[in-house]
């Protein structure tokens, strides 16, 4: 199944989700047969978990159209760029998810553009930290630690967080154990 297949059934699912925790949505959507323990359709499902929850939480998007948005911009993202490239899927796609819910454009000035930034600077730094090999699914945790914090400080919504234990460490095999904070 291409990236672009499972991205259309990522958008097809999360939109019968009605929580506001974007790691909850996440979980569901993630247990789906089509998602596997790594790749690039991570890079649509974050952001969109984050847009769905802000979505029923009270915030004033217009769902279809920001699922699609994100969709497009996660299907630009290749996969293993956080290896080739320096940069999370995860993190640049709830990014993606914060720009969509801004209007936010290469030339935004009013403050949205830097916000962003700091956003992915603080996620990206934390996983700096914790090192690699890659995990699409603890950096999702990461993206959303700092994601959910976002938009509760900025956008006047209340996002659920809850507790993270990691359920995928037996079916990763580059699991980094201990070092990851999830690990359980």
């Amino acid at each position: 199944m291409t990236t672009a297949e499972k991205a259309e059934l990522i958008i097809r699912d999360i939109k019968k989700e009605s929580g506001t925790s974007p790691v909850q949505i996440f979980k569901n959507i993630a247990e789906k047969a089509y998602m596997s323990i790594h790749g690039p359709e991570h890079h649509i499902l974050d952001g969109a978990s984050l847009l769905v929850a802000y979505k029923n939480a009270g915030g004033q998007i217009d769902l279809d159209e920001a699922l699609e948005k994100l969709a497009a911009e996660g299907l630009r993202m290749p996969g293993a760029m956080c290896g080739l490239w320096g940069i999370c899927g995860a993190i640049t796609s709830v990014g993606a998810a914060l720009s969509i819910i801004d209007g936010t454009g290469p030339l935004s000035v009013d403050g949205t553009w830097g916000n962003h930034m700091q956003f992915t600077s603080d996620a990206i730094g934390e996983l700096g930290k914790i090192n690699g090999p890659r995990c699409c699914k603890r950096d999702a945790m990461v993206a959303f630690k700092h994601g959910i914090a976002y938009v509760n400080e900025h956008y006047g919504v209340t996002l659920e967080n809850e507790p993270v234990k990691c359920i995928y460490s037996g079916v990763n095999e580059q699991c980094i154990k201990e070092r990851c904070p999830y690990y359980a």
